[in-house]
């Protein structure tokens, strides 16, 4: 069963696949840990669930008829109360970083166990709850004009502009911001994000820091904001307020 401290009433789940059997063996599987279950054959259909519904987590196919799963995943992400994870049957470590700089939250290849996939579901619902800021903190964490509103999952240009930012990509910000102009390691960063100690893992932080860096681009007077420490890891270079 679910961790009863994860939400206030069951997180909802959204199954998006165009076969039939796998939504129903997926949906039934899953609301048996006492999750609420909707599902999906298109991306038309999980358009309107989700216009309907407050969902926590999609469950990706990337094989489907009409608008396929990479081009959904990269319309999701711009969604930041959306958890994704992909689910493919292509398990290449190229395929799982392309869904990742697509904007998925994590990647899980066909054919899988289903107590994996519900541990999958369990540390992005862990994710959410522990990026909530207690309430008698300061709410908004700032640097070079940047700022950082923590329970809403939301950044912003020093013009104010809100910039959509992957669960994967805040928890990095996240952890960059709690630590400034500290070495961060890879290792560090990977149980951060949860991520098993696996060949590809490495790789998946590179590629959510790069991601990462695109959308901070350059500080003010042209100061890097991310920096690679060679061999070590990465370094938040900025100081950091809370307002």
């Amino acid at each position: 069963m679910i961790d009863g401290h994860l939400l206030d009433s069951p997180p909802n789940i959204l199954v998006v696949d165009d076969d039939p059997g796998v939504r129903h063996e997926l949906g039934a599987y899953i609301a048996e840990q006492g999750y609420r279950v909707f599902s999906a054959g298109d991306a038309v259909e999980m358009d309107r669930v989700i216009e309907d519904h407050d969902i926590h987590v999609v469950l990706l196919d990337i094989m489907m008829p009409g608008e396929d799963g990479l081009s959904v995943c990269l319309r999701l992400s711009a969604n930041p109360r959306l958890q994704i994870i992909m689910l493919s049957a292509k398990g290449t470590d190229v395929d799982r970083i392309i869904g990742l700089e697509l904007g998925a939250d994590d990647y899980l290849p066909k054919p899988f166990n289903p107590r994996e996939l519900l541990a999958h579901i369990r540390a992005l619902l862990r994710r959410r709850t522990h990026s909530l800021e207690d309430p008698n903190k300061p709410r908004d964490h700032c640097f070079l004009g940047w700022r950082v509103r923590r329970a809403r999952h939301q950044l912003f240009t020093p013009e104010g502009v809100l910039v959509p930012l992957s669960m994967g990509e805040f928890q990095l910000l996240m952890s960059f911001i709690d630590h400034p102009r500290e070495i961060l390691t890879r290792a560090r960063l990977r149980a951060v994000l949860e991520l098993e100690d696996k060949p590809y893992s490495s790789r998946v932080v590179d590629t959510l820091i790069c991601r990462l860096r695109k959308k901070l681009e350059l500080g003010a007077n042209g100061q890097e904001i991310i920096v690679t420490i060679r061999s070590e890891g990465y370094l938040f270079n900025a100081a950091v307020v809370r307002q």
